[in-house]
């Protein structure tokens, strides 16, 4: 679908959501399936990419102390896509406009005066929350919820305080996750304060853990996927809830 015009296309920001295909959006589908170039994250799965199987794929990922793409370089691939074709996806995990560096490439593709429009998608604390059955807000114990994560950008300084809220659910959570929980009880969270830790969402790898605040400062030992730390009392098991500390899909799909 290579354009013959001189005038630039139009890139489309989605959102992949966390990663099984079926959380995709519709809208989010259909334009993949129009794509001409897919710009997709590290965190894309191929099952994600079979959405868009007549577009090239270019992987663009940044994962957390691995060798990543430059943002600039990204940038620039973006708009010189554009010029050259007529359907450019920018593929994200999540939604692009929460920790998806949507500000840069939006800012980077209006200056070059290319056509740009955002597809959200389901971000993961939701689709987490989903998963562990466990809502985020609860009435009478939770009506506030921040999304946080200790990521910096190079030479900016790290975040130290940790969102008052009721639930706190932090993106990137495990490589941070003592540092997270010591600061907490620092600010006087009590020590019993329930965890809930999801490592790759929505994945047939995925695993919940179910822990409190003062095992979350021993650490997540050797987790390798992505990981999405919640907590709070609306963390708390409700009465009837299955109390296993760990769950995994292959176990959910056994009961089902």
């Amino acid at each position: 679908m290579n354009s013959t015009s001189t005038l630039p296309g139009k890139v489309y920001l989605i959102g992949a959501g966390p990663g099984a295909q079926d959380l995709m959006t519709l809208r989010g589908a259909r334009l993949l399936a129009q794509a001409d170039v897919v710009l997709h994250d590290a965190l894309v799965t191929d099952e994600m990419l079979e959405l868009c199987p007549q577009a090239r794929h270019i992987l663009v990922g940044k994962r957390c102390g691995q060798l990543s793409t430059a943002q600039a370089f990204i940038n620039k691939q973006l708009i010189d896509q554009a010029r050259k074709h007529a359907v450019v996806v920018r593929l994200k995990g999540g939604d692009p406009m929460l920790f998806g560096r949507a500000d840069e490439e939006l800012r980077a593709l209006e200056e070059a005066g290319i056509e740009v429009e955002v597809v959200p998608g389901i971000t993961t604390a939701l689709a987490a929350a989903a998963a562990s059955k466990q809502p985020l807000t609860r009435r009478g114990v939770a009506r506030s919820v921040a999304f946080f994560t200790s990521s910096t950008a190079p030479g900016e300084s790290e975040h130290t305080a940790v969102p008052d809220c009721d639930t706190l659910v932090q993106y990137m959570g495990g490589r941070e996750a003592i540092a997270t929980a010591q600061r907490l009880l620092a600010q006087g969270r009590p020590a019993s304060t329930p965890v809930v830790v999801i490592e790759n969402c929505s994945r047939p790898e995925q695993c919940i853990v179910r822990m409190d605040l003062a095992q979350l400062a021993q650490g997540l030992g050797d987790k390798q996927g992505p990981v999405l730390v919640m907590l709070g009392e609306a963390m708390a098991l409700r009465s009837g809830q299955i109390d296993n500390k760990v769950i995994t899909l292959s176990n959910l799909a056994k009961r089902a």
